[in-house]
């Protein structure tokens, strides 16, 4: 593994190039969120005016530090970049953060070259320029200028945008949805998301990596990349510039070339990545592939309290490619003994609005328990019979008692005030759960479409290797 890499999520040792006394400024910030989200190593602010910053000693230049130094996070204007590369990697720099805008960009790209040129010749490689840093989670590294309080989990975030970035790093406290890296790729003039493809393949801190794609140097690289890297876990892709105009508003924005659209979707099919149309299912998608188990069998089944949600489940499942067949008899006969004679046994089960709050978790359960049973999409429309808060505690409990979950269960809970707080007490505890049939659908759909994906790009490797 390249140590390079190796040394951007797990430094031993960081030099902030551009740090800042003044609360608001980049350097600053950064520093801040370093010591603030509680990194372990040695930190060395460099400012030739500042003697001190946040309480830690400053030094003139990289050069000028006397302990090792493992990254270099560049914050200085971009004419000074080259000459603050220079000087780390005369002492040995791994990586260099280069934070600094005014490259390819805004059409410099000779300077841009100019940068990774002389990094390379000291053998550093560079992220950026034109990014808002690195978080790592269980390295407790929050090398960004973004928020500080990230939620440690088991999604690894790559993205090509620093103000949407910055933006969805937000959104991830604010959803509670954990993450073991958020990386800024910026400009791509070195370090790309192949290189970080290999490196989170291997990662045991990383469940699914999520990536904001605008587009790629090394189209060829990146696919065969990809291809290995989904046999071990999952690749959700947002893909920007889907239209004519989002391809040049693309290439204004990072001086990327966002491709031809057909041709993307046709390579993430056939690499077996996932590929979401908008924020939203993309986090959708990243939580449900992060926090829950792989189906055991193609068989799903769909227990709701709501003839209609089953109805817009059905659907949205169909969509999908998945098709909902009887369940198997001994459930619904054991189902049959906690809910109304005119309850409906089919696929979906509807327990129908009068079921109790024990007797709908209990519907739950016996499906997830049942043998033939792959996987469950609980719904639940909020009555004034049930619960939502109450149904929320007792699947929790019942749930820890058996040692968590052997099988895929994804809920919808709809409804007022009180299924929110539902929603949010069952993401906190690991279940994915969503506001809407459509997207719990959708997200347990998305599991079903990894595993037939990993399936035939495995195929195809074993083919190649055969030939």
């Amino acid at each position: 593994m390249d140590p390079s890499i190796s040394a951007l999520f797990s430094p031993k040792s960081i030099a902030v190039v551009g740090a800042s006394r003044t609360p608001g400024k980049i350097g600053y910030e950064i520093m801040a969120n370093i010591l603030g989200y509680g990194y372990g190593g040695r930190l060395y602010p460099v400012n030739p005016t500042a003697s001190e910053i946040l309480g830690v000693k400053c030094y003139p230049k990289v050069s000028s530090i006397p302990g090792e130094v493992d990254m270099v996070v560049v914050s200085v204007p971009s004419k000074s970049v080259v000459e603050v590369i220079e000087d780390a990697g005369k002492v040995g720099a791994k990586v260099a953060l280069v934070i600094s805008s005014g490259f390819k960009e805004v059409g410099n790209a000779s300077l841009e070259e100019e940068v990774v040129r002389k990094a390379r010749s000291y053998g550093m490689r560079v992220l950026g320029p034109n990014i808002f840093g690195v978080v790592y989670t269980p390295s407790r590294l929050n090398a960004s200028f973004g928020p500080r309080n990230v939620i440690p989990g088991g999604i690894a975030f790559i993205t090509q945008s620093g103000a949407l970035g910055i933006a969805l790093m937000g959104m991830t406290i604010v959803e509670k949805i954990g993450v073991s890296s958020i990386v800024s790729v910026g400009n791509k003039a070195d370090i790309e998301d192949a290189d970080l493809l290999e490196y989170l393949a291997e990662d045991p801190n990383t469940k699914v990596i999520l990536i904001y794609l605008e587009g790629v140097n090394d189209g060829r690289r990146f696919i065969k990349v990809a291809s290995e890297v989904v046999t071990k876990k999952p690749i959700v892709v947002i893909k920007a510039g889907r239209t004519e105009v989002g391809a040049k508003a693309v290439a204004s924005h990072t001086g990327s070339l966002a491709g031809n659209v057909i041709v993307y979707k046709v390579a993430f099919s056939q690499a077996g990545i996932l590929q979401a149309n908008d924020v939203e299912e993309a986090f959708d998608i990243s939580r449900t592939l992060a926090n829950i188990p792989p189906p055991t069998s193609e068989r799903l089944v769909v227990v709701t309290n709501g003839g209609g949600a089953g109805v817009l489940v059905t659907d949205t499942l169909a969509e999908h490619g998945i098709s909902l067949t009887t369940p198997p008899p001994p459930l619904a006969e054991q189902i049959r003994k906690l809910v109304p004679p005119f309850a409906s046994l089919a696929n979906p089960i509807d327990v129908t609005g009068m079921i109790s709050n024990e007797n709908y978790v209990n519907s739950l359960l016996l499906a997830l328990n049942d043998p033939e049973v792959g996987a469950v999409l609980g719904v639940y429309c909020q009555t004034a019979v049930t619960d939502p808060t109450m149904i929320a505690g007792i699947l929790i409990s019942k749930i820890r008692e058996v040692g968590g979950l052997s099988k895929p269960l994804a809920l919808a809970f709809i409804g007022g005030e009180e299924t929110y707080m539902a929603i949010r007490r069952l993401n906190d505890f690991g279940i994915p759960t969503f506001p809407t049939p459509e997207r719990a659908a959708a997200a347990i759909a998305s599991m079903y479409s990894y595993m037939r994906m990993r399936n035939n790009v495995m195929l195809r490797l074993k083919e190649v290797l055969n030939a």
